[in-house]
């Protein structure tokens, strides 16, 4: 095979090759994304014959039912669909210290405790480190093994060799191929690491697990096309001096990508949290204006959570608008519907909008709990503990119904609620429940008259 370099130019957002080096990516538009970078350019001798692609039709395509392992995590094996999957391609990404190794370890150590063989491949970490951090966790078995290179062709012959069930990268920007010049963590060197790691699960029916750290915009670092090449990619979200840590689904080509899990980060490591409903609630004010609890679903599981509203008179011309938690252009707009269909003249207020806990909400099932959270500041009503909100509110102030209405509705009984203002179109469609009064309303009017008597 005859070889040879040639500059090539990559995007590291999106990963868009060139030839020439430009200002704007022509893929994602970003500016000032282009690197160089020397990629090696190989002439095959001999071309594979077209005679020997084989062809297909699905009716001789036999299905079976995805093999799954538990990871003994009840919050993660929702989040992948039920359990891991052998042979599929998992990233988990988030930003550092947010807690990844930990989680990735004590899955490890649940999945050899259930005498699965494990390979943990760490490339910024000493088997020392490793160590520290598996003590603090809990006892291992001799299922998991240890190993710290970077160098892909190494790590290639291990795993043929030791044939592992489960693999895990920590990280995948550690790593580097001798075939390609650039740097490790570059864009060449991620597509190659990423590409490697993909024929591995698919050919060797293994599960890996690939760590990938996350720019200052939230995405994982490195071309875009690492999340298309995986199977499933996650994010591991949370203020990073904060106690609780929310896992989320972005792809799943196993399983639902509207889940998450809940978890809480203690000395021995991460820990699930079984009821975030109550989690996020701790702490609420009594008899405080401008709060109200409101329910919003996460795939099949409803959370509560409180909004916070805080309305006062602007003392400049232009008046300040701040929300935490949830979509700011959507704030504006429904306290344009409050000033345009109730009457409330907010244009000459200060308004402050702030879902408690640190949790980020953009479900339209919210907008009723945002909107009496602000008429609730603005005239000075406090909101009864016991009352829950939910409904999308729309342009000409009409309260719209949500999906599964019935078991936010059980949630909020479950969790001691005795009043729910929902969507009169949702409560035509759920019988009456025991123990908790449904007020069913046709637009806001109607809902903030509920709260004024």
């Amino acid at each position: 095979m005859a070889k040879g370099k040639t500059t090539v130019f990559f995007c590291q957002e999106c990963g868009y090759e060139s030839a020439k080096w430009m200002g704007q990516c022509p893929g994602c538009h970003a500016w000032n994304t282009f690197v160089e970078e020397k990629v090696e350019k190989i002439t095959p001798a001999k071309r594979k014959a077209a005679g020997e692609a084989e062809v297909t039709t699905l009716a001789r395509i036999e299905t079976k039912e995805e093999l799954r392992i538990t990871t003994k995590i009840d919050e993660l094996d929702r989040v992948l669909g039920g359990g891991i999957v052998k042979g599929s391609l998992v990233l988990v990404g988030g930003d550092p210290g947010i807690g990844k190794s930990t989680l990735l370890l004590q899955v490890c150590r649940n999945l050899s405790v259930q005498e699965r063989k494990v390979l943990y491949i760490s490339g910024e970490e000493s088997l020392r480190q490793i160590k520290i951090r598996a003590e603090r966790i809990g006892e291992f078995t001799e299922s998991l093994s240890l190993l710290c290179e970077t160098n892909l062709d190494v790590i290639h012959e291990v795993i043929k060799k030791e044939r592992p069930e489960v693999v895990v990268i920590d990280s995948i920007q550690t790593m580097y191929s001798e075939a390609v010049s650039s740097a490790p963590g570059s864009v060449s060197q991620v597509r190659e690491a990423t590409a490697t790691f993909m024929q591995i699960a698919k050919g060797m029916d293994i599960t890996i697990f690939i760590v990938g750290h996350v720019t200052k915009e939230g995405v994982v670092a490195g071309p875009r096309v690492l999340e298309h090449m995986v199977d499933t990619v996650l994010y591991f979200e949370g203020e990073r001096h904060a106690s609780y840590r929310i896992l989320r689904g972005v792809k799943n080509r196993f399983g639902s990508t509207n889940e998450m899990g809940v978890f809480e980060m203690r000395e021995d490591g991460l820990h699930e949290v079984e009821n975030p409903s109550e989690y996020m609630l701790s702490g609420r004010p009594e008899d405080a204006s401008g709060s109200v609890v409101a329910c919003s679903m996460e795939g099949t599981r409803p959370i509560l959570i409180e909004v916070q509203a805080l309305v006062c008179h602007s003392n400049f011309g232009i008046p300040r608008r701040t929300a935490a938690g949830t979509d700011f252009n959507r704030v504006n707009l429904l306290m344009a519907v409050l000033e345009k269909r109730v009457g409330l003249k907010m244009s000459d207020c200060d308004a402050y909008i702030n879902i408690a806990g640190g949790i980020r909400m953009n479900e339209p099932a919210i907008d009723l709990g945002i909107v009496l959270a602000l008429v609730s500041s603005y005239k000075e009503i406090a909101i009864d503990d016991k009352t829950i909100c939910f409904g999308e509110v729309g342009l000409s102030g009409e309260v719209r119904a949500v999906s599964m209405a019935r078991q936010r509705v059980a949630e909020a009984k479950k969790l001691g609620f005795n009043r729910c203002i929902l969507p009169k179109v949702s409560l035509q469609d759920m019988k009456q429940i025991d123990g908790i009064k449904l007020e069913g309303v046709e637009n806001v009017q109607d809902a903030i008259r509920f709260i004024s008597t």
